[in-house]
């Protein structure tokens, strides 16, 4: 028993490090640019929708004050035409919002590859040999490495993007 107590002594200090990777995925060039493209290929469809919203607001009003007025037979015309455009609307914002959830989906998956890839890479290259992710009840500031991660993946990501 006294040869076992020294050897355990001498054994290496294992080097744990923490990321939050929320902060990771939310500061992240790759995921920020992935935002901004998914916002630039939405955006006309967005636009063309808050116009017909606004359409629909517009002929609204114009029933609220017309209607009165108005024939029967033109009074129910104006309150389909609403109607239809109502449904269009609600169908076509209900198509966009799964369009945009599915991208999101696809561009995170991608982007959340590369945060953990950049995570083992750091890891490996500092000896590492447990990388804690958030949500932890408690890590240190000292063991915390997610602004080296972020900086890696900074780096990565100004390298990928230079034009040749």
């Amino acid at each position: 028993m006294s040869f076992a107590l020294p050897l355990a002594a001498q054994a290496p200090t294992p080097r744990i490090g923490y990321v939050d990777m929320k902060r990771l995925l939310d500061n992240a060039p790759q995921v920020v640019a992935s935002r901004q493209k998914l916002e630039r290929e939405f955006a006309p469809r967005d636009t063309a929708l808050n116009a017909e919203s606004t359409k629909l607001a517009d002929l609204r009003a114009r029933y609220e004050r017309e209607s009165p007025t108005l024939a029967a037979d033109a009074a129910t015309a104006m309150r389909r035409e609403i109607e239809a455009l109502d449904r269009s609307i609600k169908r076509s914002r209900e198509t966009l919002r799964n369009e945009l959830k599915t991208r999101s989906d696809q561009e995170l998956d991608r982007s959340w590859r590369e945060i953990n890839n950049a995570v083992v890479e750091f890891a490996r290259e500092n000896d590492m040999d447990l990388i804690v992710p958030s949500p932890v009840v408690y890590a240190s500031p000292r063991i915390d490495v997610t602004d080296k991660v972020l900086e890696r993946l900074r780096r990565a990501f100004e390298g990928s993007s230079k034009i040749p």
